[in-house]
């Protein structure tokens, strides 16, 4: 493969990149435990914290706080799969970290 050919193909991967993360920085990903509902972004930016109320003593906050970790932890997975879903084609032989 001659270098025009390879640089042209470098492109159309750098856009194709480009089109991805776009993609999903404008989607929302929904993390949940049993008693909090959590959206991010797609830039792993919290949207919003959702609190079963009426399942929960004012003494649970402890618990409150654990629930709202696996509720993130959960959404951030989700970008990152979708991440890897949607870049894996992309990246496929690139040395690790290169993007």
């Amino acid at each position: 493969m001659n270098m025009q050919a390879m640089l042209k193909q470098a492109q159309k991967m750098q856009k194709g990149l480009m089109e991805a993360q776009k993609e999903i920085e404008a989607m929302d990903f929904e993390g949940k435990s049993s008693l909090v509902t959590v959206v991010l972004s797609g830039k792993k930016v919290v949207k919003s914290v959702k609190i079963d109320a009426e399942s929960l003593d004012k003494d649970e906050v402890e618990m409150l706080e654990d629930m709202l970790m696996v509720a993130i932890n959960d959404a951030m997975k989700q970008i990152d799969k979708t991440t890897e879903e949607k870049m894996g084609p992309y990246t496929k032989g690139l040395p690790a970290g290169l993007f």
